[in-house]
């Protein structure tokens, strides 16, 4: 199925959204739709580890893909309030249509235009902001700039935190996570690359984190049994690459 540049595949029970033939740009394991079957997806949603329910209350999403994040967030807090801004209506058309994205305008509303520019016209603020747009060719343009992640903080509340995935990037990689950590004041962190190529990096503002690794194993397995997210394996690259002071994650 094609529509442009928009394809979406099935194999082994798991359907793929591609922006091209070589790039997985979403995917939803049939038999789950609700669950985030890529594993940067799980990563983005690590913010839930590191603060407390019921955050977030209100949530933005830039960039749509196959609705997976808007999906789980949805579904796993009843009280969230969701904004999507896409760029490409196909996009929403293809969720719709294929990946079971909900029809509740109420809680998950899309909005089709720039992201950055959605920043900057209103003042709303949010607790989640995550990020993970690019064009065709695997690109963030604008949303990979020292005046975006900026604003990206300026929309966050006390207790705002911000997920970035930094698809693509691998030369310019430190300069990205430099941006990030300039914007955010240094409460930045980047976690190893997963298995795919995709890094994520997560970006706090307002109230400090300090979280003791025995505290954030007990809430990885309260999040898993709660929501069927599994967390740990995050944990543990985190561990193995040196991520905890005094086993703490200070942020």
């Amino acid at each position: 199925m094609t529509r442009n540049s928009i394809e979406v595949s099935e194999a082994a029970g798991v359907r793929y959204l591609h922006f091209s033939s070589a790039w997985v740009q979403g995917a939803m394991r049939i038999q789950r739709p609700n669950a985030l079957e890529l594993a940067y997806t799980r990563e983005m949603m690590a913010g839930l580890l590191l603060r407390d329910s019921p955050w977030p209350r209100r949530t933005l999403l830039i960039g749509l893909g196959a609705g997976s994040q808007a999906k789980f967030i949805y579904h796993q807090r009843p009280a969230t309030k969701i904004t999507v801004v896409e760029i490409d209506p196909q996009v929403e058309v293809v969720a719709r249509l294929h990946f079971k994205l909900p029809d509740d305008p109420q809680r998950l509303r899309v909005l089709i235009g720039d992201g950055a520019a959605h920043l900057l016209a209103n003042d709303t603020l949010y607790d989640y902001i995550l990020v993970d747009g690019f064009d065709k060719n695997a690109r963030a343009g604008i949303l990979d700039t020292v005046p975006f992640y900026q604003a990206c903080r300026s929309r966050l509340g006390d207790q705002g935190l911000l997920a970035v995935n930094l698809l693509g990037r691998e030369r310019g990689f430190q300069a990205s996570a430099d941006r990030i950590d300039s914007a955010f004041d240094g409460r930045a962190l980047v976690f190893p690359s997963c298995d795919s190529g995709n890094t994520v990096a997560l970006a706090a503002t307002g109230e400090p984190i300090d979280i003791a690794f025995d505290e954030l194993i007990d809430r990885a397995n309260q999040c898993r049994r709660e929501t069927g997210l599994n967390l740990l394996p995050t944990i543990a690259r985190l561990q193995i690459a040196r991520r905890f002071a005094d086993d703490r994650l200070r942020m």
